[in-house]
């Protein structure tokens, strides 16, 4: 044997050594990935189950999203729920051979093997799978370096071969749409199509699937909003793919790819979006914690009482803190996917919103600027000191987010307020919109205080469902909730109440009784006589209807002087109201401070035959598997007989029909059915209410300033018919105009059974009006002169 041929054996057996060597360390090295012994690697479980952080919805009982509580801003869709155009394009454009491969494209990777690894053609497109895609997706955060990421790909092939067996093709792509992230808050397809299209993923149109999956190869490059240009162009190159797929014709193409973008962009976030008063209240009440006397201060002492009541007896009332989940974890409303049906309907909801900014906006706020106009102490009302005022101010500039803020950081005081008087660029609320401007700390705050604060509770009375809720006119701007946090004086709107324990104790509406002034021996040895606005029918024996219908004080007295404070403060908790309140004889004119929450839950009880249902927020909560973990049922309790409660809906009636509520008859409402409702207005008119009351919906209404100081000078401005009863008006017409909702003004109260009282009072239909009945003044549409 030659020399030569010696050596060439020795370099062959060398070659096979060193190829059987690569090759069984190739598979040692994939052995100790398949083992997690170079890092993390799914288990079996893991891939069956995935973590996902997915948002919680909150719906609508007409089952629309209302909002989201996410640390990403994702929820799942299934494949059934997404539109086609929506497969085609991520297909034709991710992954043209996804259906013939078992989670890696061998073509795939030997073209980038030869031309982008030896040709260096970066342009030559990557060679990863959609199921290598999800895998780096599910597994796998962003790389450190270069040697970390060559890692990472060897696993994710690994796991998308695992994926692959686990899965179907149809569940792995709708895996990879659901985790995909994109830009503005927007996580996976159903997120994506709702921010830019306001869309769900199934109703998207195929240039408008193009676009997003387009996004996907780099969304912050190809961003709609800022770049609409070249995210066309990365549109068109997705539509080109699907051509080439056969998914659309050439004819098809060109049409498609000379359209816009056509986005109807809308940011998702927690102030934005319908219900946002709602929404932070849910977030609120699911997520309290038990009450620790500890936690309150002093002057919180009736909250604390208040709370600990909600997590004894409410169900939904710390709901996360109370239950575990099966696997004996606590719930997390920020990543659980969590969907919370509620009782609002996101009909109702947008009506009152709108009938809220349409009366504000447009009417309330031009009159009260031009109620202040020239006054040296706007908004607040003249009679006010120089250190009242300066008071007010300091107080609210101490409980401001800057102020916290600058104290967090160490700051004096001369410091803050140096701050606060430096003029800065800020962006603040207009009934037009938002603007941007120049001002100091300390003149916004002042320009807040101008703006005039209202706030609409509904309840189907029979359910005890609220159906709407707001607590502001704007949540972004104004985050105080004043439809349950605020509780302000209730003015005439108690009077039902003192009239309910008249009827509950025998009286009836048609009962004569002077009308006199009525004088109380206090306590302390001194006396108090209540005051009228009006003179109307001073010294006549008049009908409790014709006394309740006209707000008159004389006669509301006389009925709280046939019993006691202790009777009347127990008849208003028994309907509802659950604030402290003193057992006084002013209470009877409405000098307590109550929630509208409680006020409106209270009304319900006259149209549900006296009964109380605690108003419902919540009907079920479905964890992300689909299972309902939660399912709530009302509470209700007799709070007053049947006969009492209808003897009351007549009473409320008297005053829609001939007394202070008269105007919702009128020619600008011409509201008709059977309507009952009381107008209440505070003292020196800081407070406007309305509780309007129908057969099938109770609807409460405030109007005031931020602070009791805030207020206009005119009664006739300030009073509750012409703040709160408008609002009402609105809302109702746009409710009755909707045959859906099955709310119509042929509605009646139902009788009782036997019912023989005689209603019908002789001197209520031919009596003059008091002050609240005055004619709508006309408002002329005028700027305020800040800017």
């Amino acid at each position: 044997m030659s020399l030569f041929k010696i050596k060439t054996d020795k370099r062959i057996v060398l070659l096979w050594r060193i190829f059987i060597g690569l090759i069984l360390t190739t598979v040692f090295f994939f052995i100790l990935l398949s083992f997690g012994l170079l890092g993390f690697m799914p288990t079996f479980e893991e891939l069956e189950n995935p973590k996902n952080n997915l948002a919680t919805e909150i719906i609508s009982s007409d089952l629309k999203v209302l909002g989201t509580f996410y640390e990403e801003n994702r929820s799942f869709v299934d494949y059934n729920q997404l539109s086609p155009h929506i497969i085609n394009a991520l297909v034709s454009t991710e992954d043209e051979r996804f259906y013939d491969h078992s989670g890696i494209d061998a073509r795939g990777l030997g073209r980038v093997l030869l031309r982008t690894v030896i040709l260096q053609d970066k342009g030559s497109g990557g060679g990863s799978t959609i199921t290598q895609q999800l895998a780096k997706l599910l597994f796998h955060e962003q790389a450190s370096n270069i040697f970390e990421r060559s890692i990472q790909k060897f696993k994710e092939w690994i796991i998308a071969l695992k994926l692959e067996k686990s899965y179907t093709k149809e569940e792995i792509l709708t895996m990879y749409l659901n985790k995909a992230p994109f830009i503005y808050d927007a996580y996976g397809i159903k997120s994506a199509a709702k921010t830019f299209f306001n869309k769900t993923p199934d109703s998207l149109k195929i240039e408008e699937a193009a676009m997003i999956i387009g996004m996907l190869k780099n969304p912050a490059l190809f961003n709609p909003v800022r770049r609409s240009e070249l995210t066309q162009e990365r549109r068109n190159v997705v539509l080109g793919q699907m051509f080439k797929s056969n998914h659309i014709t050439n004819t098809e193409l060109d049409s498609l790819r000379a359209l816009s973008l056509g986005l109807d962009f809308r940011r998702m976030d927690h102030i934005k979006g319908p219900a946002p008063y709602f929404r932070e209240h849910i977030r609120l009440t699911l997520g309290a914690k038990k009450p620790l006397r500890e936690n309150y201060p002093s002057y919180l002492k009736q909250k604390f009482f208040e709370d600990s009541v909600e997590w004894e007896n409410n169900p939904a009332y710390g709901w996360i803190n109370k239950n575990l989940k099966s696997d004996g974890t606590k719930y997390d409303m920020y990543r659980d996917g969590l969907k919370i049906h509620t009782t609002i309907d996101s009909r109702l909801q947008a009506y009152a919103e709108k009938a809220v900014a349409d009366h504000l906006g447009k009417e309330l706020q031009v009159a009260f600027y031009r109620d202040k106009k020239g006054s040296s102490r706007a908004p607040f009302t003249s009679n006010i000191t120089n250190d009242q005022y300066k008071s007010i101010i300091n107080h609210a500039m101490r409980n401001s987010d800057r102020y916290r803020l600058l104290k967090k950081i160490g700051a004096s005081a001369d410091s803050i307020q140096k701050a606060f008087k430096t003029k800065t660029e800020m962006t603040v609320f207009s009934w037009h919109g938002d603007i941007d401007t120049i001002m100091s700390p300390l003149d916004s705050i002042l320009y807040y205080k101008f703006f005039l604060r209202a706030s609409l509770m509904s309840i189907d009375p029979i359910s005890g469902h609220v159906k709407a809720y707001v607590g502001g006119p704007n949540y972004k701007h104004f985050k105080y909730d004043m439809a349950t946090m605020g509780k302000r004086q209730v003015g005439s709107t108690i009077k039902p109440f003192v009239y309910s324990l008249a009827m509950q104790e025998g009286h009836t509406p048609c009962d004569l009784v002077p009308n006199i002034p009525q004088t109380f021996t206090l306590v302390t040895g001194d006396t108090w006589t209540p005051k009228n606005s009006s003179s109307n029918r001073d010294g006549e024996m008049v009908s409790l209807k014709w006394g309740l219908a006209n707000s008159n004080n004389n006669i509301t007295a006389w009925v709280m002087k046939q019993y006691n404070p202790e009777a009347v403060s127990n008849m208003i908790h028994n309907l509802g109201v659950k604030s402290t309140m003193d057992p006084v004889y002013s209470l009877c004119l409405g000098t307590a401070d109550f929630s509208l929450f409680e006020m409106t839950a209270a009304y319900c009880t006259f149209a549900n035959k006296g009964v109380y249902t605690d108003p419902m927020l919540i009907t079920r909560i479905v964890d992300k598997f689909g299972n309902v973990v939660a399912d709530f049922q009302p509470r209700k309790r007799e709070a007053i007989s049947e006969t009492t409660a209808y003897l009351m809906l007549d009473l409320l009636q008297g005053v829609i029909n001939y007394g202070t509520g008269m105007r919702l008859r009128g020619s600008k409402y011409e509201l008709r059915g059977q309507i009952g409702g009381k107008t209440g207005t505070t003292q020196n008119h800081s407070d406007g209410w309305f509780l309007g009351v129908t057969p099938n919906l109770v609807t409460g209404v405030w109007v005031g300033g931020e602070d009791r100081d805030i207020h206009f000078d005119q009664l006739s401005l300030g009073q509750g018919a012409n703040m709160a009863l408008p609002i009402w008006a609105l809302y109702m017409k746009e409710v009755y105009k909707n045959p859906e909702l099955h709310i119509s003004l042929d509605d009646t109260f139902e009788k009782p059974v036997n019912f023989n009282i005689d209603i019908n009072c002789s001197d209520i239909k031919s009596t003059k009006h008091s002050e609240d009945t005055l004619e709508d003044v006309p408002i002329a549409d005028e700027e305020p002169d800040f800017f």
